[in-house]
Order: C-alpha cells, then sequence, then structure tokens
C-alpha cells in the first residue's frame, strides 16, 4: 500500500469523529484507530509485526511506543546549526545498504544535493533519503536500525 494513501487516511481519521478506519487492498491491511482525541494509534499487517506487538496506549509517537516510553539520547541534544534532512516517512533507518557495507556517509564528510544519506525501510520497501543541500556532515541524529518518526530530525548538513 501506497504510504501517500496512509498518510491521506491519517489525515481522514484527524479530521472526522471516527475513532477507526481499516483498509484492506489485496492481502494488505492498514487499521487506523483513535485511542483518545489526542492519540491515533497505528497497527501494522500480521506479517510486518513483531511476535510480542507492543501496546501503543498512552505513547505520544510511534517511536515512543516501539522503544517503551524512551527517547533516544539524541532528541534530549541540541543539533548543531546548519540544513536538517527530516525524515519524510514513519519506518526503521539504515545507515548502508547492507551490513557488510560502509555508511553511505559519516560525520565531516562532503555531500552533494542528490546523495543518499541512508535509507527508510517502511512496509518492506526500501526508501532512500538524499541530501538536499550541498554541504558538510555535521550531525548524524538517528543510529543504524533506529525506529523513526514522520519529519524527525535524521541529520543537519552546514
Amino acid at each position: 500500500m501506497d504510504l501517500r494513501k496512509i498518510k491521506k487516511l491519517i489525515d481522514l481519521l484527524e479530521a472526522s469523529n471516527l475513532s477507526e478506519i481499516e483498509i484492506k487492498e489485496g492481502e494488505e491491511s492498514v487499521r487506523l484507530s483513535r485511542q483518545s482525541a489526542s492519540t491515533v494509534s497505528y497497527t501494522l499487517p500480521p506479517a510486518a509485526m513483531a511476535p510480542a506487538p507492543v501496546a501503543a496506549q498512552g505513547m505520544a509517537s510511534p517511536v515512543e511506543a516501539a522503544t517503551g516510553g524512551s527517547r533516544s539520547v539524541s532528541d534530549a541534544v541540541e543539533p548543531p546549526d546548519g540544513q536538517v534532512v527530516r525524515s519524510p516517512m514513519v519506518g526503521t533507518y539504515y545507515a548502508a545498504p547492507s551490513p557488510d557495507k560502509p555508511a553511505f556517509v559519516s560525520v565531516g564528510q562532503q555531500v552533494n544535493k542528490g546523495d543518499t544519506l541512508g535509507i527508510i525501510e517502511a512496509m518492506k520497501m526500501f526508501n532512500p533519503i538524499e541530501a538536499e543541500v550541498s554541504g558538510t556532515v555535521s550531525a548524524i541524529l538517528v543510529e543504524n536500525g533506529q525506529p523513526v518518526e514522520f519529519d524527525e530530525p535524521m541529520f543537519v548538513i552546514s
């Protein structure tokens, strides 16, 4: 299922007084349900779920639900000045194309606009994260294998 469709479903749920939406396309299904007035719960298809799903009640974001409410250290630290590259989707961040390959970028490395900084796996699809500007990578705010949420700061390029 296309991530744009999922984002539209989330917007529809938030804009309506519905408490739950479930859409099935072939073998894929997405179920969104509202826990309270300010919390939306996301349920993945059974094939993509972990053996023991984590309850998302009371969590402010999918990352907090996946990590049991703990945020990474990089969230508490102010990022350096520069152009912040943010996550365009919810998924899992990977720094390299495969475990035996070197990372796409490292701190201090020069990058050009359009260079791949990392990849995000979302719904079994690997999506490249590209540099929006040319410059030097001054910070990498996420760790390899870390779940990321939409609009989360990932890199700083100065």
